[in-house]
Parts: structure tokens; sequence; C-alpha cells
């Protein structure tokens, strides 16, 4: 109940998440234990069980699958990081697309490119001509494209399911301590594990270790009637590009299944990750956010003027120091792998270095070379 109010005072988003795992006891002790049940805990779970299917893995999730920031995202998948390509990163979509084949996700999966746009610096034969502070035009065209984030969802928790993984919803993780193997306090019982990932993003920063060194913020997103073709053409977005702006003020969009548009812009500032609980999109800064989103898609273009917006939602991000993602050892265990902080560039990079981490809590694999100062540090 509590889960279906957090999901109605965030707005609806256009995704569905078909997977609920069965009922069962905790255990008492796995060898991983992955905390948090988004992108990026379903990829590290799921591919787990994918190589090393003999191991125990267990994920606890606080409410219900993608309920977070998964559950709540557009569905771009871009290249590299928030901060751009980091050391050691490599191919983010080529191993999103090869993670999704070998676990036989079905997401809808589309990369045929995405347009950067801004009011400056427009090509010439831009697709793209949009009134917003300024004209807004293509300037290139980069790597990327979308997902379907309900099939993502869904498919990921299918997969690691399959496999052997026991999920858990409505089972949060109130603490972790450090004794002969890591414990972890889920909802009053203690499970043990010899490994734990926390990826919880943008939420239970305090378990996480990220309290103070990373900020939470909320993001919307509006979703358009279908279009007819004729207006989709006017617009310039008969090829099926993404977009985002390179200036500001910023915008993002995509198309979605049925000839609908999905444009996405604004922050609501958060001095504390749970204040997320209370957010509500109909009242405050989240509704004249949303309000003023509307009010720019119908003056971007004359196809938009009187086009209705049939869903408006909002969704937590996480934005780390010089933007980069989090992916280090957690400062008070070794034997736990913190993750998190994509800066609106969750979709593709969780999955990829959810598997990542999956593979460094195997062994397989050392952790990335941009958080090996700070994690040094610690």
């Amino acid at each position: 109940m509590q889960e279906q109010l957090k999901r109605a005072r965030w707005g609806q988003p256009p995704w569905t998440i078909d997977f609920h795992p069965e009922k069962r006891p905790l255990p008492d002790a796995v060898e991983f234990a992955i905390v948090g049940g988004g992108f990026t805990g379903l990829a590290a779970a799921a591919w787990l069980k994918h190589v090393a299917p003999e191991k125990s893995v267990a994920l606890f999730e606080a409410e219900s699958i993608g309920a977070g920031s998964s559950g709540h995202t557009g569905g771009l998948a871009l290249p590299e990081t928030a901060a751009g390509d980091l050391p050691g990163l490599g191919d983010v979509l080529s191993g999103l697309s090869s993670t999704l084949r070998e676990l036989r996700v079905n997401c809808d999966l589309s990369l045929p490119g995405v347009w950067e746009i801004a009011r400056e610096d427009g090509i010439k034969d831009s697709a793209i001509s949009w009134s917003d502070s300024g004209t807004l035009r293509v300037t290139r065209e980069t790597k990327g494209g979308t997902v379907d984030p309900g099939k993502m969802v869904s498919g990921l928790a299918h997969a690691a399911s399959a496999g052997g993984a026991l999920i858990f919803e409505n089972a949060r993780v109130e603490g972790m301590a450090r004794a002969n193997q890591t414990e972890l306090k889920v909802i009053g019982k203690t499970v043990r594990a010899r490994c734990v990932l926390v990826s919880t993003n943008a939420q239970s920063l305090e378990l996480s270790g990220l309290a103070g060194r990373a900020q939470p913020k909320f993001t919307m997103a509006v979703m358009t009637e279908p279009l007819t073709r004729t207006q989709i053409e006017s617009l310039g977005l008969a090829a099926g590009k993404p977009f985002y702006t390179m200036d500001l003020p910023y915008l993002w969009g995509r198309m979605a299944q049925g000839n609908r548009v999905i444009f996405g812009s604004g922050l609501v500032h958060l001095n504390d990750w749970r204040e997320l609980a209370k957010i509500d999109v109909e009242t405050g800064e989240a509704a004249e956010l949303l309000k003023g989103l509307e009010r720019r898609v119908h003056g971007l273009h004359p196809a938009l003027n009187k086009v209705s917006v049939t869903h408006r939602w909002g969704g937590p991000i996480l934005i780390a120091d010089k933007w980069q993602p989090v992916f280090r050892r957690h400062a008070e265990n070794r034997d736990a792998i913190v993750l998190g902080a994509y800066s609106g560039h969750g979709v593709a990079l969780s999955v990829y270095l959810g598997r990542w981490a999956a593979e460094a809590m195997l062994g397989k694999k050392e952790l990335p070379e941009w958080n090996i100062a700070e994690s040094a540090a610690n």
C-alpha cells in the first residue's frame, strides 16, 4: 500500500512492470547480497546467476521492483557517463546490448542514434526547428537510443529469478555491519553475506555511505497523446531518434510506442533523500515544474499547440562529484561495493555497470580506475 501511494504521488509513468517474486522466508546467509531492485541490482543478480549458477544470491528491495529511478525513467539509452568517457569505461551501449541478449531480456532496445540539439550552431538541414528560448536545432548526432524501462525491469527480474536468485520485495535493509561476515539487518532479521552490492542510487544514502557526498534530485516528464504521421514529420521526429539539449534550459525527449512523444526537464532540489517519499507531483514545486514543462511542449511547434498530455510523472536521480558515477568499495566495509549516482545516464550505464559489479564480486574483474583514488583515501 505504501508503494502504491508513492507511485501515485510521483505520477503515472507509461511503463508496466509485470514481475513480482513469490513470497518466501528470508535466508540466514547467502554468498552474495544485493540491496536495491532497480536496473543495477537486477542486472547484477541476473549476471551472477548467469555466470556462477552455483552461488547463492539474494536481492532485497525496500518497496517493489523498479519502484525508484528505474521505473520512473524516460528510457533514454546514452553512451558513456554524464561526465563523458572515463578511464577504463569501455563501450557502454555494446555492453548493454550483449548483456540483454545473453540474459534474453526483450525491452524494445533500439539504438538509431541520438540528436544533440541547441539554440546555436544548428546544422543547415536540421530536421528539428522548435521555439524554446530561441530556436532549437540539431547540432550533431551521437550514439544511443531507447528502451522500455518497464520491460527492462521485468525482464532482468525474470532472468535473475529463473537463474535461481532470491528476490524479496518490501524487504528494507535497515543497516549493515561488518563482523566475521557482513551482516544485513533486513526488516528485523540478520542476513549474513560474503559480499554485498549496495545499489540504492538516490535512496538510503546512509547505507551506501553517500549521505552528504551526492545530491538527490527529482526530475519530471510528460507524454503526449498519439500523434498523426503528419504531426510527427512536421516535428522532425520521423526518424525516431531521441534528443537532448546541449544548452539551457534543458530539454530531452523521445518517441514512444503508439506514436507518442515523451518530453522531460526540470529538477526539484532536495536537502535529504527522505524528502522523496513526500514529493507529490500534484502540489508544490514538482507540480509547477510539470505545468511549466507542459507549457513548453505546447509552445515548441504548431503541431504541438493543442496536443493533450496523457501521462505526467517524476523520478529520482543522484548526482555525485564531477557528475561521475560512484563505483567503489564501501567506505566502512571492504566486502561491500557501492554503485550508483548516474546523473541521468542510468538506463544503459546501470545494466552495464551492474554486470561489471557482478564480475567484481566474483573476483573476475577489478573496479574502475576513476574511483580508485577515492576508495584508497577512505
